[in-house]
């Protein structure tokens, strides 16, 4: 009989370690995740969400008590607060990052705070599956940053984690809990890790690709960066179908690295394979960055080269009007009139002839 009791024991502790039920987390304190791109950087936080729960004025200096504290338990050492609740808080980094001007590299770190009224203490440690910062380690330190609290309007009951004023290569992250904002910034080297990887997407299967080599060409074109090694590219994907975009690019590349010639006869082919659509958006660009008479030339190219319709009447008449010859702009108006292919056009180009006719330059 003993025997089966022990043995009846020892099978109820198994299936206590081993199959406890699923139930709401003590306290209410949910874990939550929120997540930001940034440019080819993807930061995640994951944490732990304590309320305030009617401790208004108690919770800054008190629940989360200043600087490094002994917490009774863990390796008895003083430690920072946990920055949320229960296990660690943690921020991953898919690449290597800025946070507030100082490098750190990609991975996921347990994230802890050492709070001050008037300035906090952000830790970045190597150690992210501990419980909470009970066992936090100084020597497990990968960055400590200083930043500045501030008082928020209202009060936020559960602690959130919110990106705010976000562009392609940085964000500000922020704590917000009670009435207090813990704010810092992350920026990434956007450009070094944009060449970056197209360095290393150009040795895989997409290296034997001709669009591929194309988009690179555009890229570093377009942010003025390694113009010989995109003009490598650019003449690369001429391997590939003949098209407008190929053409233009190297164009433009040949344009900054001051070679005429090469650039005019790189134009020539551009023009050559373009549609009228095609030559018609890219003399309307020109426009918008104020380069009138390289639009004129585009839009006389594609008079010349397609005929009069409707598409390069309206681009003779924005061209000229770019110009200033409203009264020459007005004669492609009243051409193209007659051949707008559906009620809308027909409605725009009688308002280029309305303007023209007033002096009015129809490009805004």
């Amino acid at each position: 009989m003993g025997r089966f009791i022990l043995s009846f024991v020892s099978v109820l502790l198994c299936f206590t370690v081993n199959a406890q039920l699923t139930m709401v987390p003590e306290g209410g304190s949910y874990r939550a995740s929120v997540s930001q791109q940034l440019g080819l950087t993807q930061v995640t936080i994951d944490y732990g969400r304590p309320c305030v729960k009617g401790r208004e004025g108690h919770i800054w200096g008190e629940l989360v008590p200043e600087g490094f504290n002994l917490l009774g338990y863990g390796n008895g050492k003083p430690c920072p607060w946990r920055a949320g609740a229960n296990e660690n808080t943690t921020i991953e980094f898919s690449t290597a990052v800025i946070i507030e001007g100082k490098p750190l590299a990609a991975g996921r770190y347990g994230f802890f705070i050492a709070y001050g009224h008037d300035e906090c203490t952000l830790i970045f440690s190597h150690n992210a599956t501990s419980w909470g910062s009970f066992f936090y380690e100084e020597s497990e330190d990968a960055l400590r940053v200083k930043v500045k609290p501030r008082s928020i309007s209202g009060s936020m009951e559960t602690l959130t984690y919110l990106f705010s004023a976000a562009d392609d290569s940085s964000a500000t992250v922020s704590l917000l809990w009670e009435k207090l904002e813990i704010p810092f910034r992350v920026s990434t080297a956007l450009q070094q890790l944009q060449l970056a990887s197209i360095h290393n997407e150009l040795r895989s299967e997409k290296g034997f690709t001709a669009p591929a080599y194309l988009q690179a060409a555009e890229y570093m074109n377009l942010n003025n960066v390694a113009l010989e090694e995109a003009l490598l590219y650019a003449t690369i994907a001429e391997t590939g179908p003949k098209n407008f975009r190929v053409y233009l690019t190297k164009a433009a590349i040949l344009e900054k690295l001051h070679r005429k010639l090469q650039a005019d006869s790189a134009m020539n082919m551009a023009i050559e394979t373009a549609t009228a659509a095609q030559l018609h958006n890219y003399a309307r660009s020109l426009l918008a960055e104020k380069m009138t008479a390289k639009a004129m030339e585009m839009f006389k190219a594609n008079y010349k080269k397609n005929g009069s319709n409707f598409t390069t009447n309206v681009g003779m008449a924005r061209g000229l009007s770019a110009a200033g010859d409203y009264k020459e702009a007005l004669k492609y108006a009243n051409k193209a009139l007659p051949l707008a292919p559906d009620a809308a056009n027909k409605a725009s180009i009688e308002t280029i002839i309305a303007m023209l006719k007033e002096g009015k330059d129809v490009n805004g």
